[in-house]
């Protein structure tokens, strides 16, 4: 009699797995990049743009001429690079040297508007479109305000209380903010069409 035969009978082979056909990883988006053309044209709008500030600047003109040209140009020389824009804010004391004399009130407007366009350019570098609303609201705090305290600091400090005063810096403000706003606008839709044709070419590959 034979013993029985003591090896283990055979196990069924459990059926392959089929892998999920994975699909393919779109590569990140990559910021467009800056070509000669665009290099150039940035060169040259900045350059141009405070070429006319400078123009405003050494010129014979009304202060508000100045303040409007001063405030509006430097917000949109920002635009092409970030140190048009604080080439521009210094070219406010450029009248200075001019061999005509600046309007008298051009020693107040001069520190007062300054600073609150500084803290502009300070809030436009931190962000992109949404900063904006942010930065419209610190400079029309700063020129509403001293057109409230003015004269209850120093009584003699009447042009910020000025209604042709805060008109034309609000104006120039709205002016510079509306371009850098639009430019914004249209950088962000071509990047998203960009992203969205590089997004294309990727799955058809």
């Amino acid at each position: 009699m034979t013993a029985p035969d003591s090896a283990p009978a055979p196990q069924p082979t459990p059926p392959a797995r089929t892998r999920r056909a994975r699909r393919p990883r779109l590569p990140e988006f990559e910021p467009p990049r800056i070509t000669p053309g665009r290099a150039l044209a940035h060169l040259l709008g900045g350059l141009i743009t405070l070429a006319v500030l400078a123009y405003f600047q050494w010129t014979p003109g009304e202060w508000p001429v100045r303040l409007l040209t001063w405030v509006a140009l430097t917000i949109i020389a920002d635009e092409f690079d970030g140190w048009y824009g604080y080439v521009a804010l210094l070219l406010g004391g450029l009248g200075y040297f001019s061999p005509v004399t600046p309007p008298e009130q051009w020693t107040v407007i001069l520190p007062l508007v300054g600073g609150a366009l500084a803290g502009v350019l300070l809030i436009k570098h931190s962000g992109g479109l949404f900063v904006l609303p942010f930065a419209a609201a610190l400079y029309a705090g700063v020129i509403i305000g001293m057109g409230r305290f003015a004269t209850k600091l120093d009584g003699s400090l009447t042009l910020p209380t000025n209604e042709t005063f805060q008109r034309t810096a609000l104006i120039a403000m709205i002016i510079g903010l509306t371009v850098s706003a639009v430019r914004r606008i249209v950088s962000l839709i071509l990047h998203t069409r960009a992203r969205r044709a590089q997004r294309d070419a990727a799955l058809n590959a």
